[in-house]
């Protein structure tokens, strides 16, 4: 069950993992990665247009970001290339339509481990930097901006190039 997990847990927040007998990496920050700046797309561009901006971009997939920064979710190429070739789309639909709205989301200085943690189940990881708003009447209010989109293959080009055997 999910409350024994230790990996579960880890994930989602509940139990640091600050443990003797893991890789040399394992207790760096996010930051270490040194993500390149995410291409994103608002929530009103086309499938059409998304497939275009991805292949032109050299891109496998981007963040869906509202004009307030609320995260959407992640678009992919072959989801939105298959979703519209199966007919579960249209070329004209908003990209929201084949948007996959269950990621996982991870803080520049969480922890390489946690992040491992995440791309076990996950294919990708969104990078965020929780940064203070305020507004002209004195409120104020913490907004959360994509910092990045990290994968399996980023973390291993990471361990294996900065390797400490």
């Amino acid at each position: 069950s999910k409350f024994v997990n230790d990996k579960w847990m880890i994930k989602n927040g509940f139990l640091n993992d600050i443990q003797e007998h893991k890789p040399w990496w394992w207790n760096l920050k996010v930051q270490k990665l040194n993500l390149s700046a995410p291409l994103i797309l608002l929530p009103e561009v086309s499938c059409q247009k998304a497939i275009e901006i991805l292949q032109e971009k050299g891109y496998d997939q981007a963040p869906v970001v509202a004009e307030s920064g609320l995260i959407l979710g992640m678009v992919t190429l072959s989801n939105t290339l298959s979703s519209v070739l199966a007919g579960n789309a249209e070329f004209s639909d908003p990209v929201t339509k084949v948007t996959y709205d269950q990621f996982s989301k991870i803080g520049l200085e969480d922890s390489l481990g946690k992040l491992s943690c995440i791309l076990e189940n996950d294919h990708f990881a969104i990078v965020v930097h929780e940064q203070m708003q305020c507004s002209g009447n004195g409120s104020s209010f913490m907004k959360q901006m994509v910092f990045g989109v990290v994968t399996a293959m980023d973390l291993l080009t990471f361990v294996s190039r900065n390797d400490k055997k």
